[in-house]
């Protein structure tokens, strides 16, 4: 693997959740690439905030007795959207526009957890 996803993996591995902007900047794109969409410019690296927005949710559900799971489109503060998951939610409480923060979870990969009212 080489460029623009060894350099996210590589970022993830560290604990870092990284994107990528125009450089100059402008409006974050995910996922990784090589060339701006659109203009085929130099992308740069940047620290996210992990901020975002549930966009679009849905259910999987599993064969019992395995529990469903959950798989969300966000809406980052930075201006991309990425698909996901949330852990610490249920079926009820998991809705679009709930707020939402990044972590790094063992895989190494990226989760949502909820942001509770005040949280940033």
């Amino acid at each position: 693997m080489t460029g623009a996803a060894q350099v996210w993996d590589e970022a993830l591995a560290q604990g870092r959740f990284l994107l990528q902007r125009p450089q100059g900047g402008g409006k974050a794109v995910f996922p990784p690439r090589e060339l701006a969409p659109g203009t085929g410019g130099d992308l740069e690296w940047f620290e996210a905030s992990g901020r975002g927005t549930v966009y679009s949710v849905t259910w999987i559900q599993r064969r019992p007795p395995e529990a469903p799971y959950n798989v969300v489109l966000v809406d980052l503060e930075e201006g991309a959207r990425m698909m996901g998951r949330v852990e610490g939610v249920t079926e009820e409480s998991l809705r679009i526009g709930m707020a939402v923060r990044a972590r790094i979870a063992e895989g190494p990969l990226v989760v949502f957890n909820p942001v509770q009212e005040g949280q940033g």
